[in-house]
């Protein structure tokens, strides 16, 4: 070039990269840590409500689920706390009063009730002619379960224990004795004693 806007010596202006180049590449890396943030609060949106979803959903299953249902097999008290049936109770039955026959007539009766009867006579010289209420019930201290099914047959007889080897029950009739127990009272009375059976369809939803 010439005149007035010849170039001399031996330098020459240096040509600048484009910036728009560098802008692209800022805005790629900004982008990409954009998503990686997101993605991860994503993550921890999920994770937080989905161990809500997960623990409400147990404490509502804990709570459509009884106390006892929780144990594969009842403890060991409850065996303890079951009542004999009738049918494996054997009853001696006394008369204490003058009155005949109501020692027959009460065993009788206790027979049809499902009980065994054992002896059926007048009572021994100690309580001969000297109960003065219903009646009283004898037994072994170990009887506690079957006292209360032989107590539910003549309600307010009150219960004592002896040193007696055997297993066997006493019933002494007294003066103030009319008749057992209505049979569907002493039912009554039985089922108000007997535990609760747990219910199969609680145990199924656990």
């Amino acid at each position: 070039m010439g005149g007035k806007y010849r170039i001399t010596g031996d330098r020459y202006p240096r040509m600048r990269r484009p910036r728009h180049r560098r802008r692209i590449a800022l805005t790629l890396v900004a982008s990409a840590c954009a998503l990686g943030l997101a993605t991860w609060g994503t993550l921890q949106l999920i994770d937080v409500f989905g161990g809500r979803s997960n623990t409400a959903h147990a404490a509502q299953g804990e709570r459509h689920c009884p106390a006892g249902a929780k144990t594969a097999a009842a403890p060991a008290g409850n065996a303890a706390r079951k009542l004999p049936a009738p049918g494996t109770l054997t009853v001696n039955v006394f008369n204490a009063t003058p009155r005949s026959g109501l020692a027959k007539r009460t065993a009788d009766e206790l027979e049809k009730r499902g009980f065994k009867i054992g002896k059926v006579g007048n009572a021994p010289a100690a309580y001969d002619k000297k109960v003065k209420g219903a009646g009283i019930l004898l037994g072994p201290a170990a009887a506690d379960g079957p006292m209360k099914v032989l107590s539910a047959q003549l309600a307010g007889a009150p219960r004592k224990t002896d040193a007696r080897k055997g297993a066997d029950l006493d019933l002494i009739i007294g003066d103030a004795f009319k008749a057992l127990t209505a049979q569907k009272d002493a039912a009554k009375s039985l089922a108000l004693l007997t535990p609760p059976s747990p219910s199969p369809s609680a145990d199924a939803k656990c």
